[in-house]
């Protein structure tokens, strides 16, 4: 289900609406708009909430952009600008779907988005206590967010609990292909990549070549377990019917978004298999 609404949400990092929508409220550069917009729920925080809940940003990084970007728009001013750039994009995305299509895929992803626990899940719980959207786009982008931020949660928590910290965590996506270009903007030194990449040799999951170790995928595999497990409880819920029928209808959405999301990105999303 995640490769299929992940890509729901994703459009409002990677489509020029959403880019625009995002600067024609001050908030000029890709890293105000992706702080301000993905930090907004929360309200006027300073850096130290988001290093903590957004996970893998070097603190200076975030300390860049918080609290300086509510001196340019509000976090309901951001809020209104993510909404409006992401239903923008969607529906340049979308226009051959009818109508009906849309409705349906937004109230069955409501449903589930319904049934998320906050308990623990802060950047979850805070968009999951947004109001509802007034169009089905809105509403579709909003829910899909709302689950993607919830399994986000958990996927941190399975993370710490497994005793990896940020760059460690950067440093072993690397090690299983992502390229590292793509995450020169969360700031942390050459150095600090070193030393990560050294301490996951020292614990067996690289090599001194900075190789994934056999050891080293089935300790991640268990965290991906982990996070798949503490975000299951929507789909429980939804039930296997109504699940595998807003697969099918959030299947096209989904697929469409890639048109703007890299092959290579730094989600780690791969296209959703029908």
């Amino acid at each position: 289900m995640w490769t299929h609404f992940e890509p729901v949400h994703a459009v409002t990092y990677f489509h020029p609406r959403a880019r625009a929508a995002f600067e024609a409220v001050g908030l000029r550069g890709f890293w105000r708009g992706y702080f301000a917009g993905r930090a907004a729920p929360l309200g006027p925080v300073d850096a130290a909430p988001v290093v903590g809940s957004f996970f893998n940003f070097a603190p200076h990084t975030v300390a860049r952009a918080l609290p300086a970007v509510w001196r340019l728009a509000t976090p309901p001013e951001a809020l209104r600008a993510r909404l409006t750039g992401a239903v923008q994009a969607l529906a340049e995305l979308t226009y051959e779907l009818p109508e009906s299509h849309l409705v349906e895929a937004a109230e069955l992803l409501e449903a589930a988005a319904a049934e998320v626990e906050p308990a623990g899940r802060v950047l979850g719980a805070a968009n999951a206590a947004l109001p509802r959207g007034e169009y089905p786009l809105a509403r579709l982008w909003q829910a899909a967010t709302t689950l993607r931020e919830h399994r986000g949660d958990g996927h941190v928590g399975a993370l710490v609990a497994a005793d990896l910290d940020p760059v460690e965590t950067l440093a072993w996506r690397v090690a299983v292909g992502l390229s590292p270009q793509y995450l020169a903007g969360r700031g942390w030194a050459e150095e600090q990549w070193a030393a990560a990449r050294a301490r996951l040799a020292e614990r067996g999951w690289l090599t001194a070549e900075g190789e994934a170790t056999a050891q080293g995928r089935a300790r991640f595999r268990a965290i991906e377990d982990a996070t798949d497990a503490a975000a299951a409880r929507p789909w429980r819920a939804l039930g296997p019917e109504r699940a595998d029928r807003l697969r099918e209808l959030l299947e096209p959405i989904a697929r469409a978004a890639h048109f703007v999301i890299p092959e290579e990105n730094p989600i780690g999303l791969p296209t959703p298999q029908s």
